[in-house]
């Protein structure tokens, strides 16, 4: 509606350990939320298959990562398995004052620095699987690593679930659907809360005037 009051977009992290269905996660709610876009992260890894650069990353040598960290361009980045990861600050910020909501698939590393650099914007959920033998099981499910990196994943898995208490939503992964409409509930919650709504003691002076 025209006269709804202006609206600042909110930052929603969703975080897990490796093989702990953010991935699926984000893609519902991108699929089902017309004003949520993705922020493309920066990463040091090399493509899997079917990935397109700009699309589901950049791909940058570790020296274009580092020298990007370095000039500011980079609003949160983080080392996870030996890979950088980052995003960049500008479209955030854009889209954060023009309303939109950007969601973020991030470590709990780059969770940290953008409450840092963004108090106020960021709503972060972490999402914990139902077990580690489930856990386990997803990995292997996916058929794209080697038992090395499988190994290094379940590893990294119990490092990343120790820092569960720094979100704000904790929700179990055992049935997709029900997580896929938790993490939409609190997405629009955050939408209303007052902290976002900038327009909004502009439009409630309109409604009593009126």
């Amino acid at each position: 509606m025209s006269n709804s009051p202006a609206r600042r977009g909110v930052c929603l992290v969703l975080a897990a350990a490796p093989g702990g269905g953010k991935t699926s996660v984000s893609r519902a709610l991108l699929a089902s939320e017309p004003n949520l876009t993705l922020s493309v992260s920066v990463t040091t890894r090399p493509p899997r298959p079917g990935e397109q650069e700009g699309v589901h990353y950049f791909f940058r040598s570790m020296a274009q990562f580092e020298e990007m960290a370095a000039a500011g361009e980079l609003l949160e980045h983080a080392r996870f398995l030996g890979r950088g990861y980052g995003t960049p600050r500008a479209p955030v910020e854009a889209a954060l004052a023009a309303g939109r909501d950007v969601l973020f698939d991030i470590e709990w590393q780059g969770h940290r620095q953008l409450r840092e650099r963004l108090p106020g914007d960021v709503v972060g959920v972490f999402l914990l699987p139902p077990s580690l033998e489930e856990l386990e099981r997803r990995l292997r499910t996916r058929a794209q690593d080697s038992e090395e990196e499988i190994a290094r994943r379940l590893a990294a898995a119990r490092e990343e679930m120790t820092h569960w208490d720094e979100f704000d939503h904790i929700l179990i992964n055992a049935d997709f659907e029900r997580t896929v409409a938790d993490a939409r509930a609190i997405l629009h919650a955050a939408r209303t809360a007052r902290a976002r709504l900038p327009g909004m003691a502009g439009f409630v002076e309109t409604l009593l005037r009126g």
